[in-house]
């Protein structure tokens, strides 16, 4: 096949492609819709496990992912559902021809609206096959706008990170510079989005074609639209595909707040996202994550009923926990914060794992140090283990004495130190409520 697409026979083939492209639309649509739907769950389950788990930028990730999977299903039933229009179309035309308005013996008046208003069946047939295949082609737009507005604030986040909280660079010089580019991108923002919703009204301008150009060309590469900028023009300079575009954003934003409505069956109480004294969240009952398949709401007990004489108690390892370890021991903090999103391809040589021992162990004696439990009032000994849940969630886990406690409701509290002002202080992290009864 020519790669010159001035050669007459490139051209000829590429317009062969297209009359038959709805078949391939049909079958990656049949595909992509099984596949997503089937990936939705799972990975709104990661997304809630992440956000438990405190993993802020793997949470982000997933929650674009459910972002764009959300936008292709819609957008390829959608287009599977005018396809199969389009089909059943076709095979009418092939049986009845074009409408006769005639043998239809209406008046005078409705023949001539009908005429007016519904026209030929031959032009039904081009724009149920118009809307086809623009919607097939903006469901992978719109996801490319997704991740461009994703980098943008990743853009933002860095800038924050990399240069304004930099200790390596001079104060002044971080702020000076920080503050600019985040101003610049801000505004920069601005003026994207207008530029975006007016559809380039800032190009055609003279003089705000000066001004948006030097944006354009920046945003250009934060938001990787190079890569898919012929598709925008080309789907732009079409009258019918800049009208789609004016309904499609509307109709998403129905879709936003048609999904945001729920019923509420009392004005206090909805649903419970942690335990307090007064109520008990199944996270945070080690039972109840196997049952209902739930993630782990920070800190789990056992159960919420306790027969035997002691009590497991698991905390969840998160980025906050390890962040209050270096508060607490400083000397635990490393020179290179190696948390994140990482590679399984590296390689550690002349590493001293005595000495990585050592640490370990002194990290786990500084979260005993920092963590208690506490039962009503009374501070019960613990010692704390690094180890696993049943969900392969990696915590430390203890396992309290409490055959003396009597016979009733109680309520479990995970206390943390930290240090305030050169004080150690103790709050609680989590309130638990359980009942024990003895056998």
């Amino acid at each position: 096949m020519s790669s010159d697409h001035n050669n007459p026979a490139f051209k000829k083939l590429l317009q062969r492609l297209q009359e038959e492209s709805w078949q391939l639309e049909l079958i990656i649509s049949g595909f992509a819709i099984f596949g997503l739907i089937t990936a939705f769950g799972p990975i709104t389950e990661a997304a809630q496990v992440a956000k438990d788990k405190q993993q802020l930028v793997w949470a982000i990730i997933l929650f674009i992912a459910i972002i764009s999977c959300a936008i292709l299903i819609f957008n390829l039933l959608l287009h599977v559902v005018l396809r199969g229009l389009w089909i059943g179309t076709l095979g009418l035309r092939y049986v009845s021809g074009d409408i006769d308005y005639e043998s239809l013996k209406y008046s005078e008046k409705f023949t001539k609206y009908l005429k007016k208003r519904v026209g030929s069946f031959d032009k039904y047939v081009a724009t149920l096959e118009n809307y086809c295949s623009i919607i097939f082609a903006v469901s992978f737009l719109l996801i490319f706008y997704v991740l461009a507005l994703t980098f943008t604030i990743v853009t933002i986040a860095l800038i924050a990170t990399q240069i304004i909280d930099n200790d390596n660079i001079p104060e002044a010089l971080r702020i000076i510079l920080g503050a600019g580019l985040i101003i610049f991108i801000l505004f920069g923002m601005i003026f994207t989005f207008i530029d975006f919703i007016t559809q380039g009204w800032l190009k055609k301008k003279k003089w705000t074609s000066k001004i948006y150009f030097p944006i354009y060309w920046v945003f250009s590469f934060i938001t990787l639209s190079f890569l898919y900028r012929p598709l925008v023009y080309n789907f732009l300079d079409n009258k019918f595909g800049r009208r789609l575009s004016f309904v499609l954003l509307p109709v998403y934003l129905l879709i936003l707040v048609l999904t945001s409505f729920s019923y509420k069956f009392s004005n206090y109480f909805e649903r419970i996202d942690y335990s307090t004294e007064h109520m008990a969240s199944s996270g945070n009952y080690l039972n109840l994550i196997d049952e209902k398949n739930t993630s782990i709401n920070g800190v789990a007990i056992s159960s919420k009923v306790i027969s035997e004489p002691y009590i497991n108690v698991f905390m969840l390892f998160t980025d906050n926990l390890e962040n209050n370890v270096f508060n607490y021991n400083p000397n635990l903090k490393p020179e290179k914060d190696r948390r994140g999103l990482t590679s399984n391809i590296i390689s550690i040589n002349d590493t001293d794992w005595n000495s990585i021992n050592q640490t370990k162990r002194n990290y786990i004696k500084t979260v005993n140090d920092i963590y208690s439990v506490k039962i009503d009032s009374v501070n019960y000994d613990s010692e704390f283990v690094l180890t696993e849940s049943k969900q392969k969630n990696l915590g430390f886990e203890t396992y309290i004495k409490i055959n003396d406690l009597e016979e009733g409701k109680h309520l479990l509290k995970v206390m943390r130190k930290r240090i305030k002002k050169g004080d150690t202080v103790q709050q609680y992290i989590r309130q638990i409520p359980f009942w024990y009864f003895k056998d």
